[in-house]
């Protein structure tokens, strides 16, 4: 008997163009061109930023949209997903405090707010979960998660006992911390982190000096937030007696990561491993036979953590073939022992930027279209016998 191939397809998003939903449709369309009755299994995923909770939410989750305050304080429309009967909250601290609210005018991480990211926890809280999941992903902040603490109840003073303003730069004349108002719930739930990256608050690695030019610092600007930083952590330890400095995740989303490890019971978790668990990948890629993954950029820094690496480890331990395709494919050679097969770019030659951001879709369908067909130079090898 002849049994069809399984093509399964796990991206993760496009940023700026595509969610990964978006992009295994346009992968199927391409594999159907080709064979039209092709089974394909389309299971959307992410590493802990945008689009971690469209991969986990599932058809039975509740999507739910609350207004909060924004990374510049202006209130803002974020959601987050309810899962496993209404016990595990699906956070994505970009959806409150990320870069995508603000034009690259108004970025400036001094003054960002992670505030409005402990909102949306205080309602998760509000609705009685035992479990919340953090996407670190995506900030357009850098003050360690100061914000999301003053919004669950910790209170920053500086040496006049005055309350600290929102904003990293503020972080420098903090004296006294007192979070006796801390929301005691938060003694009661499971915190899960997931990120990409494993860099420490401060130091040359740290949220600062990585990520702050990411999120409009001028190099002054830097040196303030680094000096805002190391500020925190010496008083975090002395108060808290928590060593947060070189911790390893506690730079993510601007340090977000290091405040929710000094004031809750937070576990830091790689952001694909916890997408890959929860869509039960493992199962998924089981019964394949062909695995096609891919996000905007693929190239070495895609092996620290990043879901085609994530898809390509897991596959590979599975003896499953991997193709990745990614809009910008750049030094992969440390990509061919990890799982990965063959790597193509969608891009069809030199275009502007913004030719290639608007026929992302396109150019995705028509890649995997033409990979299919040198995969099966005749109809009958989609079928095993």
């Amino acid at each position: 008997m002849r049994r069809q191939s399984i093509f399964l397809l796990a991206p993760d998003s496009f940023k700026g163009t595509l969610s990964a939903s978006q992009v295994c449709d346009a992968m199927e369309r391409g594999i159907k061109r080709v064979f039209s009755n092709a089974i394909c299994l389309k299971v959307p995923m992410a590493d802990g930023g945008e689009g971690t909770v469209e991969a986990l939410l599932g058809p039975e989750g509740e999507l739910i949209t609350k207004q909060v305050t924004g990374p510049l304080g202006r209130p803002v429309q974020a959601s987050y997903g309810v899962i496993e009967d209404g016990t595990t909250a699906l956070i994505e601290m970009a959806s409150a405090s990320g870069l995508s609210l603000l034009s690259p005018e108004e970025r400036n991480p001094l003054k960002a707010t992670t505030y409005g990211t402990g909102e949306l926890i205080l309602d998760a809280l509000d609705r009685g979960v035992k479990r919340i999941l953090i996407g670190l992903g995506g900030s357009a902040t850098n003050d360690a998660g100061a914000g999301c603490m003053q919004a669950l109840g910790v209170h920053f003073f500086d040496a006049n006992g005055k309350s600290l303003p929102l904003g990293g730069a503020a972080l420098q004349d903090l004296h006294t911390i007192d979070d006796s108002e801390l929301d005691g719930r938060l003694k009661e739930v499971e915190i899960l982190l997931a990120c990409d990256v494993e860099n420490p608050l401060i130091g040359a690695f740290g949220a600062a000096n990585v990520f702050g030019p990411q999120k409009g610092a001028t190099p002054g600007m830097v040196k303030t937030l680094e000096r805002a930083m190391n500020h925190f952590a010496t008083q975090v330890k002395l108060q808290i007696g928590k060593d947060i400095a070189y911790t390893p995740g506690a730079g993510a989303a601007g340090g977000l990561g290091g405040g929710l490890f000094a004031f809750t019971s937070a576990e830091l978790h790689r952001g694909v491993d916890l997408v890959i668990e929860h869509t039960r990948l493992r199962d998924k890629i089981r019964v394949c036979d062909y695995v096609f993954t891919g996000e905007g950029t693929i190239d070495n820094q895609t092996r620290f953590g990043k879901t085609p690496y994530g898809v390509a480890k897991l596959a590979k331990k599975m003896n499953r073939p991997v193709i990745g395709v990614a809009g910008s494919i750049g030094a992969v050679d440390a990509l061919y022992n990890c799982g990965f097969n063959a790597l193509f770019s969608i891009v069809p030659g030199i275009l502007p930027q913004e030719k290639v951001y608007e026929r992302t879709s396109e150019y995705i369908t028509t890649t995997v279209e033409n990979i299919v067909r040198v995969m099966f130079c005749d109809t009958d090898s989609i079928y095993f016998k």
